[in-house]
């Protein structure tokens, strides 16, 4: 008779013996399994061998447990079968992976199914880069794989390799690159080295970059969100809570928001050092914004960069669980600080030329946190050279930030008020401000503000004084400049304004300058220009060019961010 599939012990054991040259002895046949067996008496004790008496539940009882034993024993039998498989998926793989093109991926759009549009069990195609539904029999990634013969697939949600229509699993060291690319990942201790000037790292073009320094793609006039992002994305505060791993709020069961989970995914894209090309695209990020902000701020339309920047830095503030309070987010312990305003009722005297304050009268004090202050630029002059064209008027930083001093005086209707500050933030946010409107016209001020690129002192707009002097210099971080091709003080109204915003004739686009790596200077001094370590990267989406200090100054600036000395040394 033949024996069964999988062998039973007993005749393993007899097929053993006999095979090892044992004598053999005669022995009635035993029924294993249902199989007549001829077996050696000492192979099996039979009970008759047995000095213990029989009773009716032992056959029972020895069935279960050969039953039992044998279950086991086809259990160590089954990594031989997986180990076979296991070299058969290894043969297979080995066949398809040299068919992923890496240059086709790009996982920086909005994770639906091309077909569907569902954003549900989503798999990417590793050959052509698309993205398609499900991998089962019938569904969209299946029929892609079948039709066009595309065969190593990603699970984007799990990020497990699957090899299609056959849909088993594939582990292979070689595919780590993609998932570097699809979620980098970051060590805490890392972070603090992102503010040096890192070694450049290199694309599949052997292209050279620098991570963090790279180009946000324009995908038609998003160019005043993209100065934004570089602009919140090197703050390091924020970059380091963005980064982090293990940060509380990002972790899945405080249920982060989709507009924090997309800005952090396009951060770790940002400063990712094993990019395939170096740019990324805002896409998946820009469709979020547009959903909150009910169409406000969109990827095809030109818009504000500073609107932009004060609604997104205070819809992050309340996603994170921020509330009025002081630290209550990462936005406010980074940004926030506070200024008084002193208003007062006006009362013309003939003896001043201009409403003063008057110390015996009322005065309502305000303490307000802010986080960024607006400067205001002077009237433009109206004089021109001897070759009848414009004299571009030019301003000190310092004259224009007398605004916060306590004494100088604006008036507002028909009130007077003057600011001070009463308290600093890490990194202060100014907003010059360019044009100014009202219900007939929009005027754009070409006014160039002159400014150091580090060393501003503000000590004298505080009040009360940090006792650290450092507390009160500040060094520039990033600059966000108007880039025109009108550079004149026409007045337009507001829908030829638009309009030309939205044209290409003449378009307002903006660019930003960012510095890169920290200042090395001689002697620990820490505040020499021109030290080795210390760049000034130009970024306009995807064109990043490294210039020198000079050209910082040149443009129409809007947004200013400062770095407090303290801050910059520590780091």
């Amino acid at each position: 008779m033949s024996s069964p599939p999988t062998s039973p012990p007993a005749a393993k054991r007899l097929k053993l013996e006999s095979d090892s040259g044992a004598p053999a002895t005669t022995a009635s046949p035993v029924k294993v399994n249902g199989h007549q067996l001829s077996e050696p008496t000492s192979a099996i004790a039979t009970p008759a061998a047995s000095s213990a008496p029989s009773f009716p539940g032992d056959n029972v009882a020895s069935t279960s447990a050969q039953r039992a034993e044998n279950d086991g024993d086809d259990d160590e039998d089954e990594p031989e079968e997986v180990k076979a498989d296991e070299q058969e998926v290894v043969a297979h793989r080995d066949m398809y992976l040299d068919t992923v093109s890496r240059q086709n991926l790009d996982f920086d759009f909005e994770r639906l199914c091309s077909k569907s549009l569902s954003n549900i069990n989503v798999y990417a195609c590793l050959v052509c880069g698309k993205y398609f539904q499900g991998r089962g029999r019938g569904s969209w990634a299946y029929r892609h794989a079948v039709g066009e013969n595309h065969r190593v697939w990603l699970n984007l949600a799990t990020e497990k390799f699957y090899v299609l229509p056959e849909g088993y699993p594939v582990s292979d060291p070689s595919l780590n690159d993609i998932i570097h690319v699809l979620n980098p990942r970051y060590k805490p201790s890392d972070l603090a080295k992102l503010s040096k000037l890192s070694e450049p790292s290199y694309t599949l073009s052997s292209q050279p970059y620098r991570p963090g320094y790279i180009g946000i793609n324009n995908i038609k006039r998003n160019d005043y969100a993209n100065v934004i992002l570089q602009l919140l994305l090197h703050v390091p505060p924020i970059r380091t809570f963005l980064l982090n791993p293990n940060q509380p709020e990002l972790q899945d069961e405080r249920k982060p928001t989709e507009l924090v989970k997309r800005l952090a995914t396009l951060a770790r894209r940002l400063w990712n050092p094993r990019l395939f090309k170096a740019q990324i695209s805002p896409h998946e990020f820009m469709q979020e914004v547009s959903k909150r902000s009910n169409g406000k701020f969109k990827s095809t339309e030109q818009g504000d960069p500073v609107e932009f920047l004060g609604w997104l830095v205070n819809t992050l503030h309340r996603d994170l669980g921020g509330s009025k309070k002081r630290n209550s987010s990462i936005i406010y312990s980074t940004f926030q600080g506070k200024v008084q305003i002193e208003t007062q009722q006006i009362i013309t005297h003939k003896e001043y030329a201009r409403p003063v304050f008057e110390p015996g009268r009322d005065i309502q004090t305000v303490s307000s946190p802010f986080l960024f202050l607006a400067l205001d630029l002077p009237a433009t002059p109206l004089f021109t050279d001897m070759n009848e064209k414009k004299i571009i008027p030019q301003v000190p930083l310092s004259t224009i930030l007398a605004k916060f001093d306590g004494n100088t005086t604006q008036e507002f209707g028909p009130t007077l008020k003057r600011h001070h500050l009463t308290m600093l933030p890490q990194y202060l946010i100014l907003h010059i401000k360019r044009f100014t409107k009202n219900n007939f016209v929009e005027e754009r001020n070409p006014t160039v503000v002159n400014f150091p690129l580090r060393g501003v002192d503000v000590r004298e707009y505080v009040d009360p004084k940090p006792t650290d002097p450092m507390h009160t210099v500040y060094d520039l971080l990033s600059n966000v400049t108007l880039d025109t091709a009108a550079s004149t003080t026409k007045t337009n109204t507001s829908q030829s304004l638009k309009k030309k915003r939205d044209t290409d004739e003449a378009p307002l686009t903006w660019k930003i300058h960012v510095r890169a790596g920290q200042l090395q200077a001689a002697n620990g001094v820490g505040n020499q220009e021109g030290s080795e370590g210390e760049k000034w990267l130009e970024m306009q989406d995807l064109r990043v060019e490294e210039v020198t200090k000079e050209i910082v100054f040149l443009g129409e600036t809007v947004i200013q961010v400062w770095e407090r000395r303290d801050l910059s040394t520590a780091t």
